[in-house]
């Protein structure tokens, strides 16, 4: 396939149409399930910086832009504030880091929504009293775009009562991440959305987890870095023991099967090959210990109960506002992970689900990815056969070990994904939407967004069947010329 992906008559003429009418017409809550969707995830900050009426322009006129996704609740500098300190800053904006950057909720909090829990009084400081949401709805109604609230479940540690709310890792220590089984917690959670759903003219809600449970974070199968301390993994606080008792889990086993994991996972990482090897022990402690699936599944299944909370809870308030969810770019690595977001499932109670689809950073997280998992579970395997095999498994077909992290994943790992994506929810009602990478930062030698690649992804998610695309990370990273390469996608559809 080659990178331009070309689409055959047919096609481009319906998507020629759609792209067309979805950029022409003025949009509700009503049009979101049947217009095309260029999305932008953007935070308060660049509008602060650059004035809400330019940057909404740039966006219409680069972009093709016709949805906001507004970051409007995260303490995470993933979403939010200018670029991430120590990366080039992008050629727009305030040409400074926002080194004092705090983050909470960007709109104003109605103290009625959060009576149950002890999470109260979460307004971001870092623009004065702006309400980012008042400031940019009338704008972006003008013009006929949606805006759609992006929340993330990503939190600072010295938040009045956050460690009554804070998961327990193995050994019964806070961890920083925040337990979905605490009714202080998911209430809050219920609050702050139907808060947005009553409060505002909004046209949809999108709320993202990156996290997993105990079991995956333990072998490190995660691009993150460093990886997980297996002696820290999560939860297992009163909430989760209590959950897993009623489920019929044996807690103590559990545990025992855990501080097992811990001296294998230390080990491996340390050199010392089981005598049988990395896969075979690792299953040798799963065969013992079927309750450390347990657990792992038992956290996924208390984050879809997350989900349908809140899907609930904003369908109660308004039906008309659509929820949906962002889904970790460790779908595309790990296989378990990948398993437990059966998007069947998820469709039960998701209006749309905007599936991570990186390709430019990808590659350098793919290999990340192999460094972690390579040094547990799959230590018997070289890089490349670990690439192989997971390749394989996930239905993928891209370049070495040594090439990905200087090259990042092709448009047709964007087409792959989108067509799995799109498989996943048949005969469902949501709507999948790719996020597309635009100049998220990688390793200064490793490999940079261009026009001509973000506009080779947007093309293949396209080309794939997609209704939309949402660019990512924040505009308040992404060059302009990169951002025009999705409007030219989007112009020539």
């Amino acid at each position: 396939m080659s990178a331009r992906l070309d689409l055959d008559r047919r096609e481009f003429m319906k998507l020629t149409a759609a792209a067309g009418a979805s950029l022409a017409m003025p949009m509700s809550a009503t049009t979101v399930g049947t217009s095309k969707t260029v999305g932008i995830q953007v935070g308060a900050v660049s509008f602060v910086d650059e004035g809400t009426e330019k940057v909404l322009d740039t966006l219409q006129q680069r972009g093709g832009v016709n949805t906001l996704f507004l970051a409007v609740f995260t303490y995470g500098r993933g979403i939010a504030g200018r670029q991430i300190p120590g990366q080039p800053l992008p050629d727009h904006g305030k040409q400074e880091y926002d080194l004092n950057f705090h983050g909470g909720n960007f709109a104003t909090p109605h103290p009625q929504y959060y009576k149950n829990t002890v999470l109260k009084n979460l307004r971001a400081p870092d623009h004065g009293n702006l309400d980012i949401l008042a400031e940019v709805l009338p704008a972006a109604k003008k013009r006929g775009m949606r805006v759609i609230c992006w929340l993330e479940d990503v939190f600072r540690t010295d938040l009045p009562g956050i460690e009554k709310v804070q998961e327990r890792d193995l050994y019964g220590r806070n961890a920083e991440t925040l337990c979905v089984n605490n009714p202080d917690y998911r209430n809050f959670l219920t609050g702050l959305v139907e808060d947005y759903a009553r409060s505002y003219e909004i046209d949809g809600i999108m709320w993202g987890s990156e996290r997993q449970g105990a079991l995956c974070d333990s072998i490190g199968a995660t691009h993150d870095v460093p990886p997980v301390d297996p002696g820290r993994v999560t939860c297992f606080c009163e909430f989760c023991q209590k959950k897993a008792k009623e489920r019929g889990v044996n807690v103590d086993r559990a545990r025992e099967g855990f501080l097992e994991l811990e001296k294998y996972v230390r080990s491996a990482r340390s050199g010392k090959r089981p005598v049988d090897g990395y896969y075979v022990q690792f299953w040798r402690l799963l065969l013992r210990y079927p309750e450390l699936a347990a657990w792992e599944m038992l956290w996924t299944d208390s984050l879809r109960e997350t989900y349908a909370a809140i899907y609930q809870t904003v369908k109660s308030a308004k039906p008309t506002v659509p929820v949906g969810w962002h889904i970790w770019h460790n779908n595309s690595f790990n296989p378990i992970y990948r398993a437990e977001q059966d998007l069947q499932e998820l469709s039960k109670y998701s209006d749309f689900i905007k599936v991570v689809m990186y390709n430019n950073c990808g590659g350098e997280r793919l290999a990340l990815y192999a460094d972690n998992i390579g040094t547990t579970l799959y230590g018997d395997l070289s890089k490349q056969g670990l690439l192989d095999f997971n390749n394989a498994v996930m239905g993928l077909r891209e370049g070495t070990y040594q090439e990905i992290p200087h090259t990042g994943l092709s448009p047709d790992y964007v087409y792959r994904e989108t067509r799995r994506a799109l498989e996943g929810v048949a005969g469902t009602k949501t709507l999948i939407w790719p996020g597309i990478d635009i100049d998220i930062p990688t390793e200064p030698n490793n490999s940079k967004c261009t026009p001509q690649s973000v506009k080779a992804a947007v093309q293949a998610a396209f080309k794939a069947g997609a209704p939309g695309v949402i660019l990512s990370r924040k505009y308040s990273e992404m060059r302009l010329a990169d951002l025009s390469g999705a409007g030219d996608a989007i112009r020539e559809l």
